[in-house]
Parts: structure tokens; sequence; C-alpha cells
């Protein structure tokens, strides 16, 4: 439950910080063109916020847990003073005027914009006047377009209000990365350093791998970490690759459908370092903790079998659960042995050094202005990378590894590292920046081609065609909203 919390609060956190940054690109074009913006909230707030505040005759009022304020519109009445319908047979809106409403109604300053947070943390918005967006305004649409409004705008003023967003969030992420490297540095393991080798999912092995090979070259270049395999291997579809194996060299050729096959086995941990089983934390109350093993420890057998990697170990202890088991391991270079339970998971309640406490990684600072370039190099490149991989999305094994929140949430780690929340920070902006540039109707690459269209045929596609795209586009959005969401909860259930 611990590790559920403080994975979920990783996640809200990282979101909100990016949502609120990507509406602001919004905003801040918006009022840098001199148009109005209704809302601006943090999270959703279907029939209620949280907070929500405005400027009233230069004054703040703030309303917490307070209900929405309602739109500016009543039914319209024909000459007789009755209701009048369309040829639907709906009630036809008009927009209260401004001198109706009674002095203190929020609606009666439309010029200041309304700030709150919702109370469903999903997002967020940012209401722009005049625009065919999410809250379907359709009575203040139906009107003339008014000098404030964004539909008043030229082209070329809408594009940069609409593409704020995007890029606010791609420079974002090049800013957190720069920052990450500038605090941090950058570490890595070359994998001529992992001197126990590698450990390799079960497909990988079933194509010839073997636990300890060492990769050192992919078609014939230089292999030189672990991301990068994975890149070339499942990204970019290289197929030929020298291991070391037992002081030999040899090759492995893998089939063209190679990454089709490791997402219909569901594998993620393509591949992992090999390390010794050296203790480092003791659950209380667990096999380990009643044995009284010790941090420090080094298991170097079990029930007779001289294995020492953490990795062997660990598979031995999953085929021998809610059994007592012999452990010998080393205490101060003294070889010991004790009994110990091991529980229905497989699991002694024990956890080992990292990997990197026993092999030498390579460790790059940056000063300040070498962070920039290196910054956006790397955001560069982690969205040329990103964007590559979305040819796998779009298969048949892809798609059933599709995510929601759950695994967005599982790539956080399981204690609160800030180093790793910052990065997983850009990570994340860098894919809300691409998917929101897609040429969807209701995100902003939606937005971007009824612009383009524009320019090409110097006409504006009409405001039915914007709300029906608008609503296709909901809906597709909300379907692969509850597809990924799925997904995550067919693997908790049955896998």
């Amino acid at each position: 439950m611990e590790t559920f919390l403080v994975r979920a609060v990783q996640l809200i956190l990282s979101l909100s910080i990016l949502v609120v940054l990507h509406e602001f690109g919004h905003f801040a074009f918006a009022r840098l063109f001199k148009v109005r913006v209704d809302k601006f909230y943090m999270f959703f707030n279907p029939n209620f916020s949280l907070i929500r505040a405005k400027k009233i005759n230069g004054k703040w009022v703030v309303k917490f847990f307070a209900a929405n304020v309602p739109a500016n519109e009543r039914p319209k009445l024909d000459s007789d003073g009755d209701v009048m319908v369309d040829a639907k047979k709906k009630t036809v809106m008009e927009q209260i005027p401004l001198s109706e409403l009674p002095e203190g109604d929020w609606r009666k300053y439309p010029d200041n914009t309304e700030w709150g947070i919702g109370w469903l943390p999903l997002g967020g918005y940012c209401k722009i006047s005049g625009m065919v967006d999410e809250s379907m305004d359709l009575t203040q649409m139906a009107e003339e377009p008014k000098p404030w409004e964004y539909r008043s705008r030229s082209v070329w003023q809408r594009l940069p209000i609409i593409i704020g967003g995007v890029l606010v969030n791609f420079i974002l992420a090049m800013v957190i990365y720069s920052a990450v490297l500038f605090t941090w540095g950058q570490d890595y393991l070359p994998l001529e350093n992992a001197k126990y080798g590698l450990q390799f999912s079960k497909t990988m092995q079933e194509y010839g791998f073997k636990n300890g090979d060492n990769i050192v070259k992919i078609d014939g270049q230089v292999a030189e970490d672990r991301s990068d395999v994975i890149e070339k291997i499942l990204i970019d579809g290289k197929q030929h690759i020298s291991v070391k194996r037992d002081n030999r060299l040899l090759n492995i050729t893998l089939p063209e459908d190679f990454a089709q096959k490791i997402l219909a086995a569901g594998e993620t941990d393509l591949i992992s370092i090999r390390q010794p089983f050296v203790l480092a934390e003791i659950t209380s109350g667990m096999g380990a903790d009643v044995a009284k093993l010790q941090p420090g420890d080094s298991i170097i057998g079990v029930n007779g079998k001289n294995i020492s990697i953490f990795q062997d170990i660990a598979a031995e202890l999953r085929a021998l659960s809610e059994k007592q088991i012999d452990i010998r391991f080393v205490r101060n270079g003294i070889v010991m042995q004790s009994k110990v339970l091991v529980d229905e998971n497989g699991k002694i309640g024990v956890l080992p050094h990292p990997f990197y406490e026993y092999m030498t990684t390579r460790h790059t600072d940056y000063g300040f202005f070498e962070s920039i370039p290196a910054g956006i190099k790397l955001g560069w490149g982690t969205l040329t990378s990103y964007v590559k991989q979305l040819k796998l999305v779009f298969t048949k094994e892809g798609s059933k590894q599709l995510g929601g929140f759950g695994s967005i949430g599982k790539m956080f780690p399981k204690v609160w590292d800030w180093q790793i929340f910052w990065s997983m920070t850009a990570l994340l902006s860098v894919i809300l920046a691409f998917m929101n540039f897609l040429p969807i109707p209701a995100l902003d690459g939606g937005y971007v081609l009824y612009l383009i269209y524009e320019m090409i045929t110097g006409r504006k596609p009409n405001d039915k065609f914007l709300e029906y795209a608008q609503t296709t586009g909901f809906f597709l959005l909300m379907g692969l909203l509850l597809f990924a969401n799925g997904n995550d909860i067919f693997k908790a259930i049955f896998k």
C-alpha cells in the first residue's frame, strides 16, 4: 500500500506540473494577443471545484468546495414571450446581457480569468473565449465574433495560441534534463564493465542468448549500454548480435519480427545486469530476519547448489516457495550456513545492494553552460526514440502492451528519488508534447490541422464541422483512454 501511495503521489505531482505548464502555454499566447481566457483550472471540476478564485472590482474573491458558476445563458424568447426551439425541438439559448446580471455575479466580469483547482486529478484545462473546445460553449459561438475572442484573431495569431502548450512542454523537458545533468551528472554502466554478464528474458534465451553472455556488437557497432541494446534490437530492428560467452565470440541472428515476439510474450525486463547477492536490507519478521541474516552477508549457495548471482538465487527461491531451505553465505570472510523459510511468493525478505556498487560505472559532471546543450541533446534524443517506438504500438502485439495511468505510475520508483522523479517528468513532458501534436480532433494537433486548411484555402472550417470534429475526437480519446486503462486492469487481474 505504501508503494502504491508513493507512486500515486509522484504520478499526480508530475502530471499536475506538466498539465498546468502546458495550459499556461496556451494562456500566455492568448493574453499576448489580448484574447480573453474564461477559466484556468488544474484538474477537472465536474459540478463543483475545490477552490475557485476571480478578481472582482479589483479584489480577489475565493470560494472553497463551491458549486461551479453556471453558464451565462438563458432560453431565448420570441416576440410573444414563448421559448424558442430549433428544428430538432431543442431550446434555443442566448447569452444573458451583463447589465442584467446582479452585482457580485462572477459572470458579470468576463474580462477576468476564473482560476481554480478541480477535484478530479486527471488533467486540467484553459478555456479560451470564442474557441470550439471541450467545453462546447455553443451559445457563445452562435453569436457574432467579439473583438476579444480567439476566432476574431488572424490565423498567424491563433497558431501560436494553439501550439503554445506543446512548445512549453518540449522546452520544459529540455530545461529539466539540463537541470538534472547539472545537479546529478550522468551515470551509466558500459557493457564491457558488466563483469558478471547479462540476464536475458525467456524469449531472448529461446533465440540463442544465455544468461552470463555479454553483448559486444550489434550489426557491427559497439553496444554502449543496456538501453542502447534495447533500442537497437526492439526499435531499430537490428538482427545481428555478437556476444561474448566463456571468452569466446559468438554471433546470434534474430528474426525480422523479433520485436513482435517480445511484445507478444509481454516481457518488460528484456535484459538486466547480473550481480552478486549481497544483502542491503532485511525485512523484519520474514525468513531472513528470523534466520539472523545481516546486511553485508553475501549468499553463495542454496540447498547445496553453489550459486551466488542474485538473479539465479531469486529464480531458485521462486521454485522453493513455502519451504525451509539451507542458505550458505559469507560474513566477514567466513562461510556460514543457516535455515531460512521462503514465503509463498518465493521471497525471504531481503533487498540486495545495487549492481553499480560492484562494477565501474562512468560518471560525467556538467557545468551550468555545459548542461544546456547536453539537456537539449538528451531531450531531442528522447523525442526521436519515442517517435520510433510508436511503430510498435500500431501492431496487434503492441496494442496489448498499451498502458494507462497504472503503467505510467509503475515507471516511478517505489521510494521517493528526486533525480528519477525529475527525469520521469521530463520524459512525460516529451510524450505529452508529441501526443498533443498528433492531428486528432480535440488535441492541439487537430486545431493546427484546421489552421493549415485555412492557410491553404483562405477560409475557416465552419463551426458546425468543428463541433462534430471535436465530439468525434473526444470520444476517440475517451475510447483510447478506456482501452489503455482496461489493459492495466486486465493485466493486474489475469497476469
